[in-house]
């Protein structure tokens, strides 16, 4: 595997653009993988590092660690405190609204009920989004004539596990790729239309006060140079777009 590219770097922190398909550390969701994003950058960087964050294992973008435990542990204090702002692009099914706010409660409970684990009320959870573009293609899809597509930019404003992917799924506009929460035959289109095989769902930005310095940290990862055709294609936005205010909500969250 080629060497994870260093999005940023200093004494305390390091962050990395996780590939799709590599998952953060050893875990119970796949027994039979072999390589993790912590294993490759401690070998690639030659010291340990320590995860701070999570991202889904389809989903590529900013993942950040520390490099030292002092270095993680304040940063998941600000990650619970809702002290860091993380920023996503995504390609839905169907057009959405210029902007919204989606608050949908989201439990685990099928995750803890196979794992023995006691059941526990449904979390509060909220995500803003803006609709940063449209798309529509001329190939049927079910009963429509065409299928139509949106850009969106997606702020978890809480961190529950899979999120973003369920909350698109709650308003029937599931992330294209999402072989889990999506629409299989939209995932199809893609496949045989445009090569796409993938979860259409990028980490790009990542903003928090940094805990040592105090300054304010920004960063940021641009679209995969493989999807750059594929958004060329659909005629979507392929550069970021401007930085959100950071929001500090105050509040305890998970780490996720």
């Amino acid at each position: 595997m080629r060497l994870l590219r260093v999005l940023y770097q200093d004494d305390h922190y390091i962050a990395i653009n996780k590939p799709a398909g590599l998952l953060v550390h050893r875990s119970e969701i796949d027994r039979s993988e072999r390589r993790f994003a912590l294993q490759l950058l401690r070998n690639q960087i030659g010291q340990h590092v320590y995860p701070i964050h999570r991202l889904d294992k389809p989903t590529a973008g900013v993942l950040l660690f520390g490099l030292s435990s002092e270095a993680a542990s304040r940063a998941q204090l600000a990650f619970r405190q809702r002290q860091v702002q993380k920023e996503y692009l995504a390609v839905c099914r169907g057009y959405l609204p210029d902007s919204g706010v989606i608050d949908h409660p989201l439990s685990d409970n099928r995750e803890k009920m196979e794992r023995g684990e006691q059941e526990r009320p449904p979390q509060a959870a909220r995500t803003r989004y803006e609709c940063l573009g449209t798309t529509e293609m001329p190939y049927p899809v079910g009963r429509y004539p065409g299928a139509r597509y949106s850009l969106l930019k997606l702020i978890p404003e809480t961190g529950r596990k899979h999120q973003l992917r369920r909350h698109l799924k709650h308003l029937s506009h599931p992330i294209v790729g999402d072989t889990r929460y999506g629409d299989g035959k939209h995932n199809r289109l893609f496949r045989d239309q445009f090569n796409s095989r993938r979860l259409l769902l990028f980490a790009v930005r990542l903003q928090l006060v940094h805990p040592f310095t105090g300054e304010p940290l920004c960063i940021e990862s641009p679209l995969p140079k493989a999807m750059r055709p594929l958004f060329g294609t659909l005629n979507l936005p392929q550069q970021l777009p401007p930085a959100a205010p950071l929001i500090n909500n105050g509040e305890p969250d998970d780490l996720d």
